[in-house]
Parts: structure tokens; C-alpha cells; sequence
């Protein structure tokens, strides 16, 4: 009697412990965060695009929250490090775009000095996982970059490195960086490299809490033809069918959640580093659309944005949400406690995809950066200006403020979406100002330099005349893109272009 009753009480205590593990994952759900490269919403059919469709982006949309002023960093590098770090380009120093392996000179993306969720999310018991484009670190001198960023496995288009023609590729024979090195990829289409790796992850580590970064190499250029469109030759139409490629692989993750069990228990958030390259032309709502990457208008910025939750919540949200949210939202979720080592400028919106606070947190959002940045006399990578020039979104109005500190455009997004009628000189509009002012006297005054220990570098390090001859053509272009014509539109459409 005494050894069944052992027997009936070791059961129970394993059934506890299961029950125990089984509360604990649920406590801590899996994170899917998918970012496009170079994509606006108008190349997104959820969002209004009229000359393409888009099924699984837009199943994601009719099953999740669908954000309409959520605003990335015009260019690629401030947006990925804003979003790593949950600080703002002025604070984490990482405003202008450095292309890294190309580029040399010893530049660094610091993971000791600067804050990465996905060091944080490891640390509290996540299996963390990164697949795509990084380019802020050169694996020649630094092959454990992603490790000391946080990620436990990590499959990686390299950038272009400096001497090397083969790192050039993320599309056909790609050249990728995993723990077992760097390698070319023949015959192989870089991005179904990535998401079979991503996939295989989830597979291998979906018993306990996964964080997977998924920062696409689609839809940047160059132009391509893809698996499921080899024969595309123009342009217009391999953007296009790029984009389709996107869709194609994320409707590839969304079947594995459902195939794997674990979409109850995952947040997918899907979205775009920047606006399309301004030599694509798009439709949206019955209006052209010139790709706005590098520009503050809000093709370059506000970016598609949606969260599909485990309990599969359904709504559109004119919430501000903005890159610097990612890090703080992520945490919460999770459960995980911020460090204070590190300043965080973002605010979680964590209430907004429960359904407990459908405004959110902010009541402005910011975005600035982008365009080369500039090597000094003390050889380290640093900002063009003093004070970069950045916009202030609030609910109603965005005003685009200059490297003086001053507001110098104010638009009403409500009236004027496409921004044409700069308010500044209305009298009515003084209150308004102020209110930006008033926001203005919080942000530092001088923007921060990017924190890192210079590295040794390879040599064919890029001359730093020719980086401050790209800063100077940048210095004299405008921050705002206005639309596209009607034949413009049909112009790119039509031509040939191998």
C-alpha cells in the first residue's frame, strides 16, 4: 500500500511540474517580429495598394491589429538600431546609415555598450533566433557578432564586404554567416535560405519561449527575378514580383505556427524598416506613390505595422507607435523587467495588443536619420550635425523640425494626408506650435555619436573623402518627397530594363 501511494504521489508532484511549465510558457509567449526591407504601404493591398495583392500579409491584417500611424526611421540603419535598442537615433548615436563591411574603418555595432532586447530576452530563459540582413557588424573581425547580440543561432546575409565580390549577393548564390562560417549559398535564393533556417528553428525550439528577429533581404535592390517568377525582365516587374515573394514567405511562417501548434501562444508582428526606393512608383488609394526611402514624408516612414496576438484580436488602431516601442513591448509581454544600466527612450504598447488601452502610451512619436554618415579626425564614425533634422508626429498634426531646433513645417494629417499645405504662418496654428516646442525642450540638444571600441580593420577601408563627398550631395537634398505623377507611374511601368 505504502509503494502505491508513492508511486500515486510522485505522479502528482510531475503533474504539478508539467502544469507548473506548461503556466510558465504560456506567461512567456513566442515573438515572430518580421521586418521588410524597403516596402511602403503602398505595395501592401491591406493598406490600400492598387497594383498588387498581398493574401498572407493581408490574412495577418483581417486576423490581428492593423496600425495606421506607426512610424519607422527613414533609412535602414537608424530603424534596425532603434528597434534593437529602443532608443531613438539621437540617444543611441546610430542616426546616419553606415554600411559597415563595405565601408571598414574599424565601425561597430557595440553590444556591450549599447542595450539589445534580444540579449535581454535570452537572459530570461528565451531561445532567440535571427535570420536576414544585418550589416552594422563585419563578421571577417567580429564571426561571433550575433552571439554577443543576443542570438543563440543566427543565419546571416554578411553585407557587402570590402574586396570580396561573392558577399555581394543575398539573392541568388548567396553569401551567408552561420556558425559554421561564411559561405556562398550556389544555386540557392538567399531568402528562402533564411526562412527554411527560421522555420527549422521553430521546429527544433518550440518547447520553450523563442524570440525569432527576422530582418528580410526583400524587397531591396537590386531587382530580381524570384523562384516563383523567373521570367520577369523589367524593373517594375521584378519589384513586383519580389514583393510577391515576400507575401509567398510569410504565408510560409504563418503555416508552420499553425502546423507547429504554438499560434496561441505567439505574437507575429510584421512591418518595414523604411518607404520603397524612390525609383519604384506604387497606387494606393487611387493616388501615385513615389517610394519614399531616406525621406521624412510619409511614404519613407509611416510604415505598414501588424500585430496578430495569441488570442487573435481583431481591430485597426490609430495608436502612435514608433521604432524606439519594440524593445519595451517585447519586454512586457514577456514579463521581463528593463535593466536601468541602459536608458530606453520607447514606450510599451503592450495594452494596445491586449486590448486594455486602445490609445496606447504616446502622444508623440518621432523619426529621423539616415543618409551617409561621415568618418572624423579621431577616426571614428560620427553624425553630420549637431542636431539632425527629424519630424514630431502627434495625433493630428506632424511638424518637420530643422537642424536649428525650430519647426519649420507644420501639416495637418487629418485635412492634408499627403502633406501639401505647410501651416506654418497661420495664425490659428500658434497653439500647435507650442505644443511642439514644448516637446522639443525635452530632446537633447546635441545628438549623440554611436559608443563603441574602434576595431582593427582589414584595410579597403573606403576613403573618408569619398564618405564626406556622399555627406555633402546628401546635405543639399530636401527631407520631403512629393507624389508621384500619372506619367511618371506608366513611364516606369512600361520600360524595359534587364
Amino acid at each position: 500500500m505504502r509503494y502505491i501511494q508513492t508511486i500515486i504521489v510522485g505522479l502528482c508532484l510531475v503533474a504539478m511540474l508539467e502544469c507548473s511549465a506548461t503556466k510558465r510558457q504560456k506567461q512567456q509567449p513566442n515573438f515572430i517580429f518580421i521586418l521588410v526591407d524597403d516596402l511602403g504601404k503602398e505595395w501592401v493591398s491591406s493598406y490600400g495598394a492598387q497594383e498588387i495583392e498581398t493574401p498572407n500579409i493581408d490574412k495577418l491584417a483581417s486576423a490581428g491589429i492593423k496600425f495606421n500611424k506607426a512610424y519607422s526611421m527613414p533609412q535602414c540603419t537608424p530603424s534596425r538600431v532603434a528597434l534593437m535598442t529602443g532608443q531613438y537615433p539621437y540617444t543611441n548615436g546610430w542616426i546616419n546609415h553606415y554600411d559597415v563591411p563595405r565601408w571598414g574603418h574599424g565601425v561597430n555595432f557595440d553590444s556591450q555598450k549599447n542595450p539589445s532586447f534580444a540579449n535581454v530576452l535570452r537572459q530570461a530563459g528565451y531561445k532567440t533566433c535571427v535570420a536576414g540582413k544585418w550589416q552594422i557588424n563585419d563578421f571577417r573581425i567580429e564571426p561571433d557578432a550575433m552571439e554577443k547580440a543576443g542570438f543563440d543561432a543566427y543565419c546571416m546575409w554578411t553585407g557587402y564586404e570590402s574586396g570580396n565580390p561573392a558577399s555581394d549577393n543575398r539573392y541568388w548564390d548567396p553569401y551567408i554567416h552561420t556558425r559554421e562560417g561564411s559561405k556562398t549559398y550556389t544555386g540557392q535564393f538567399g531568402p528562402d535560405v533564411f526562412s527554411s533556417f527560421i522555420i527549422d528553428f521553430l521546429r527544433e525550439n518550440n518547447k520553450q519561449p523563442m524570440c525569432v528577429y527576422y530582418p528580410m533581404v526583400l524587397t531591396h535592390a537590386p531587382f530580381v527575378h524570384t523562384p516563383l517568377e523567373p521570367n520577369v525582365k523589367t524593373k517594375f516587374e521584378k519589384h513586383k514580383a519580389m514583393v510577391r515573394y515576400t507575401d509567398f514567405i510569410i504565408g510560409k511562417i504563418a503555416d508552420a505556427l499553425d502546423e507547429l501548434q504554438i499560434a496561441d501562444n505567439t505574437y507575429l508582428i510584421f512591418t518595414t524598416d523604411n518607404g520603397t526606393t524612390s525609383s519604384i512608383i506604387g497606387k494606393r488609394d487611387s493616388v501615385y506613390v513615389r517610394g519614399g526611402k531616406t525621406f521624412l514624408t510619409e511614404n519613407g516612414i509611416n510604415s505598414p505595422f501588424i500585430v496578430v496576438t495569441p488570442d487573435r484580436l481583431k481591430k485597426e488602431t490609430d495608436a502612435l507607435v514608433d521604432f524606439t516601442d519594440i524593445y519595451p513591448t517585447l519586454l512586457a509581454l514577456a514579463g521581463v523587467e528593463h535593466s536601468d544600466s541602459f536608458k530606453i527612450d520607447g514606450q510599451s504598447f503592450d495594452g494596445v495588443l491586449k486590448g486594455t488601452n486602445n490609445k496606447g502610451n504616446r502622444d508623440w512619436a518621432l523619426s529621423m536619420g539616415g543618409l551617409t554618415a561621415v568618418i572624423s579626425e579621431d577616426s571614428l564614425m560620427r553624425n553630420r550635425f549637431d542636431f539632425r533634422d527629424r519630424i514630431i508626429r502627434c495625433e493630428r498634426y506632424k511638424a518637420y523640425v530643422d537642424t536649428l531646433k525650430q519647426v519649420v513645417r507644420v501639416f495637418d494629417m487629418e485635412q492634408d494626408p499627403y502633406e501639401t499645405n505647410n501651416l506654418i504662418g497661420n495664425s490659428d496654428m500658434a497653439p500647435v506650435i507650442e505644443h511642439f516646442d514644448s516637446i522639443l525642450f525635452h530632446i537633447p540638444a546635441h545628438d549623440s555619436s554611436p559608443a563603441y571600441t574602434r576595431l582593427k580593420s582589414l584595410g579597403g577601408d573606403v576613403s573618408v573623402e569619398e564618405l564626406k563627398n556622399e555627406a555633402a550631395r546628401g546635405r543639399s537634398r530636401g527631407n520631403m518627397l512629393r507624389l508621384a505623377k500619372e506619367e511618371d507611374f506608366f513611364k516606369l511601368k512600361n520600360e524595359y530594363k534587364k
